[in-house]
């Protein structure tokens, strides 16, 4: 299944071969949490150093709003680190609403 997700790059254009990337990296985040609505992605240069390039990702789920945002040498850097630190709050997610049922 195909999580619903929004990539926006700011100031320049995103090739498909890094959309499809993003798509596939964020698509893996369901297995933790089936329930995810849908997701925004934001891809960012910036202009100092050699980590210029940032990832932000805005992923709601229900009744909650999950944000994380990286910055690295590459887009796809940033995005695995991005994709693991919203892992890493899905399964603590998950894990409060079954211990408040």
């Amino acid at each position: 299944m195909c999580m619903k997700l929004q990539v926006h790059s700011i100031r320049f254009d995103a090739d498909q071969k890094l959309i499809d990337f993003i798509q596939k990296k964020v698509d893996k985040l369901e297995t933790f949490y089936d329930r995810t609505v849908d997701g925004e992605v934001f891809l960012r240069l910036n202009n100092e150093g050699t980590e210029n390039k940032t990832v932000e990702i805005k992923l709601r789920v229900p009744g909650s709003l999950l944000f994380a945002s990286e910055q690295a040498v590459s887009f796809e850097a940033a995005t695995d680190q991005a994709t693991e630190a919203l892992r890493k709050q899905l399964l603590k997610f998950k894990k409060k609403i079954t211990v408040s049922r």
